[in-house]
């Protein structure tokens, strides 16, 4: 066999086993209907296939008309959020605009590039391919391959690998959309129904010639209450579909935590007097990097919680520390509580949407949708939000943001 023959027999046993990884993940692809998980799919098979350092997933905004980064391998989730991308101007705009594939083999040597996201994220891009995503109708993004391996350049095989993962990676993309919002409609509706229906069967009661004066007020207090839900459940019915579409963008800015978490707790204490628990920080002074409105979203839901499921006469402590290491460390808030703890059981689902623990005294209270929120925005910057209970002892939610490092 001469060397030519070698060769091309090798490349391609090497295009057939790149292949099969492709139907491979073409397949996993089709079957994750979760978003989040499908994304990290997608852009771990573009850097397999495309023998690259990293990968990036940038959809158009439908409201700014902008792309935004939705993933990327070498980007933390809270640094995405300071990033837009120009359709203008930009490689990604431009491969968005006209529905085609791009090859850069020296980006420094590009006009249209830009090192602004390589100095925010502290990264140093050689050459990329760049691909569109396209439906069966329009293009909804661009997916990147970062840097080629071992010094190597991008080939035509790269080209079409690429192509065809991002097809078939934007068809799946809609279709997990399409998913969330069949499926949280459904819950929706499922969800708003006992509420609705406590109003209907009220305003039968007040129609009633024979009704007592004095039950007149408890049903109208009754109205007012399912009233205050139905508000409660629709305001956070948006803030989650905002969330897991990915439409809500941080509002990123430096503040000192023990100042919010002291702001938060002065909210909750008529709460925590009614019920004699007291509440206590202990803790270093941190400064982070974050959205203040809704980490104070988060710390109020935690801290409620905490009042709500804890012993009367209990005590509620935020612990602050620094956990992790390297360049970009992060802080831990806990919330720990002396109430009577969760189950196993229950802890397994304590995250999901409309998943309620009955309280004390065997009610179960406020829309199930707190800590499935929580989760949203805590991940969103990159942090993670964990629970550790034992039940007749109490319960510890923790949450970790980054520390503000410049």
């Amino acid at each position: 066999m001469t060397l030519a023959s070698s060769l091309d027999a090798s490349r391609t046993s090497s295009l057939l086993s790149r292949y099969q990884q492709l139907l491979e993940i073409s397949m996993q692809l089709n079957s994750t209907l979760d978003l989040a998980s499908l994304l990290r799919k997608i852009i771990s098979a573009a850097k397999d296939l495309t023998n690259t350092e990293a990968a990036s997933i940038m959809l158009l905004d439908p409201a700014s008309g902008e792309l935004r980064f939705e993933i990327a391998s070498n980007i933390n989730p809270h640094e995405m959020e300071k990033i837009v991308v120009p359709m203008e101007g930009s490689i990604a705009g431009w491969i968005v605009t006209h529905g085609e594939p791009r090859v850069i083999e020296d980006v420094s040597k590009e006009p249209g590039w830009s090192r602004r996201v390589d100095d925010t994220i502290e990264f140093h891009t050689r050459n990329l391919l760049g691909v569109p995503m396209r439906t069966h109708t329009k293009v909804i993004g661009c997916l990147q391959a970062v840097n080629k391996l071992e010094g190597a350049t991008f080939e035509e095989d790269d080209i079409t690998t690429l192509t065809v993962l991002a097809s078939q990676a934007a068809i799946a993309i809609e279709n997990a959309r399409l998913f969330q919002q069949s499926d949280f409609i459904a819950e929706m509706v499922h969800e708003l129904r006992t509420p609705l229906a406590a109003l209907k069967a009220s305003t039968v009661l007040l129609l009633r010639p024979d009704l007592p004066a004095n039950r007149s007020q408890d049903i109208i207090q009754t109205m007012q209450n399912e009233t205050e839900r139905l508000i409660r459940l629709t305001s956070e019915f948006l803030d989650l579909a905002r969330l897991e579409s990915g439409r809500t963008r941080l509002d990123l800015t430096r503040f000192d935590l023990g100042d919010l978490i002291r702001e938060s707790i002065d909210v909750v204490l008529p709460q925590a007097h009614a019920k004699d628990v007291s509440i206590g920080v202990d803790g270093n002074k941190y400064t982070v990097t974050a959205d203040r409105g809704k980490v104070k979203q988060v710390l109020l839901n935690l801290l409620t919680n905490a009042i709500k499921y804890n012993r009367e006469h209990g005590r509620i402590t935020v612990h602050l520390q620094a956990v992790g290491s390297g360049d970009k460390p992060f802080v831990q808030v806990a919330v720990q509580d002396t109430g009577f703890g969760i189950s196993k059981e229950h802890q397994k689902h304590m995250f999901e949407k409309f998943f309620r623990v009955a309280d004390t005294a065997g009610f179960t209270q406020g829309t199930g949708l707190g800590l499935a929120i929580a989760k949203h925005i805590i991940e969103a910057h990159g942090g993670q939000i964990t629970l550790e209970s034992e039940p007749g002892v109490g319960s510890t939610f923790a949450i970790t943001l980054p520390v503000a490092t410049r």
